[in-house]
């Protein structure tokens, strides 16, 4: 892709050059000559390295700035934050799902964002307090197996799934940190009795238990379970043509908590408010070249702008996610302690 620097990026280094030099007691240099101190940037990433280290190479050649990244799960890594508080190391948070950046929002962890940065972004896919920025776009979905199943036999409603004829067909990955958000949103919107019986279905119906989304869909791809709650991106990113996989897509009802679109996302900690650095990545995150980046490497939706989703799916404004308020997946803790409750963890 191509080597640019965008005005915000450049005038977010411009500011480190300067307070960096007025510090050492010199003259403050041309904004746009190097600085001889190191630019540093910690970041927690909820997110793979296999998807995430290009990225943030992008960002180092464009930036100079060395970035620092520590992975782990997104679930555990919000976890860390929540204990670590205001000593913890990292500047910058990126997010597999929006409950894990409403529950650090929620601790007051995280610095305000400019709103020249939220704005860019659809109000229903960012935090509604400009704590957190939505990056990319993800939709739960049931992949079935077209050879056993047409479209119009599965369900639009993932709530019944816990139906009798569906024991034992339907896999899961319950340590899944968007398989937790869609259990919050279920929670949110349909109540805790709804969520607790629906988790206890899936159990008592014997559910195909799965270490990742990308073994569930094989699984159903090989005819080894029958259907699979996974994210849409799984299915699109299959290194052959995704329309001739014996799994296939059944997006969920228009307007249902079936049809759910939850976001990747990034937050600055409170810690780095003023970190002209932290200020940067985020700026790079929003650009058209890291969104295309998202759609054209993960397959997920962009959503900044008007670029257009990934192919063989159907675009983002036509999925009909429900009117949730995404800020309100906050509560992980209690959805990881009613899984868990249920004998899924």
């Amino acid at each position: 892709m191509p080597s640019r620097r965008s005005p915000l990026l450049v005038a977010a280094i411009g500011v480190v050059v300067l307070s960096l030099t007025a510090c050492a007691g010199q003259t403050p240099a041309d904004p746009g000559m190097p600085s001889d101190e190191p630019q540093t940037l910690t970041v927690y990433s909820g997110r793979d390295a296999e998807l995430i280290d290009p990225l943030m190479e992008m960002f180092e050649e464009q930036s100079g700035i060395d970035v620092e990244v520590r992975y782990a799960g997104t679930t555990e890594l919000a976890a860390q934050l929540l204990e670590e508080g205001e000593r913890t190391p990292a500047q910058v948070f990126l997010s597999q799902d929006a409950g894990a950046l409403g529950a650090v929002s929620d601790a007051g962890l995280f610095a305000a964002l400019p709103d020249e940065i939220t704005s860019l972004v659809p109000a229903e896919y960012t935090s509604s307090d400009g704590s957190w920025v939505g990056l990319t776009g993800r939709a739960r979905v049931i992949a079935y197996d077209s050879e056993k199943y047409s479209a119009d036999q599965v369900p639009g409603d993932v709530l019944e799934l816990t139906e009798p004829e569906w024991a034992g067909k339907v896999g899961i990955v319950p340590s899944n940190a968007s398989f937790q958000a869609f259990v919050t949103a279920l929670r949110v919107s349909e109540g805790e009795d709804v969520a607790r019986a629906w988790l206890e279905g899936l159990v008592a119906g014997d559910a195909p238990i799965y270490a990742s989304n990308g073994e569930l869909l094989e699984a159903v791809n090989s005819g080894a379970v029958d259907l699979g709650l996974i994210n849409h991106y799984y299915w699109a990113r299959s290194e052959q043509d995704p329309a001739t996989l014996r799994a296939q897509l059944k997006f969920g009802d228009p307007g249902s908590i079936s049809a759910l679109v939850n976001v990747t996302g990034v937050g600055v900690l409170t810690g780095a408010a003023d970190s002209a650095e932290a200020a940067a990545l985020v700026e790079f995150l929003v650009s058209e070249e890291a969104q295309t980046y998202f759609r054209e490497e993960t397959f997920e939706y962009p959503l900044v702008g008007d670029l257009p989703g990934p192919e063989g799916v159907p675009a983002r404004e036509d999925l009909g996610a429900p009117d949730i308020d995404l800020s309100d997946l906050a509560s992980l803790q209690e959805t990881v302690a009613l899984i868990t409750e249920a004998g899924l963890l």
